[in-house]
């Protein structure tokens, strides 16, 4: 099993299933093998956040170092920075389409 297949706090995912499916959030938090918490900062805030199955996510490679930091020294993150950690991964993956002419 590689890393990209176990969830790590501040991991980006894609929804896979649900009515969220193809929208973007960040685990803020590992229940077990099977369950995490997630938030986007926008519609589900950190305080309210979703349990989801790791089946019905996708797990991208990039993990938000802002989001992690945060998580470490207060327990918490605020929306603003799991919607910019969002932000700033989509915006990536637009560019990097734009340059392949996707």
């Amino acid at each position: 099993m590689n890393s990209v297949n176990i969830p790590q706090l501040g991991q980006i995912v894609r929804i896979a299933r649900g009515k969220d499916s193809g929208k973007y959030a960040v685990i803020i938090s590992v229940e077990d093998q099977r369950f995490v918490w997630i938030a986007d900062g926008d519609k589900r805030k950190f305080d309210h956040p979703k349990k989801k199955n790791l089946s019905h996510l996708e797990l991208l490679s990039m993990v938000s170092s802002e989001v992690v930091d945060s998580l470490y020294e207060s327990g918490r993150v605020t929306n603003g920075k799991l919607r910019f950690a969002l932000f700033k991964y989509v915006d990536q993956m637009e560019s990097e389409a734009q340059e392949k002419g996707e």
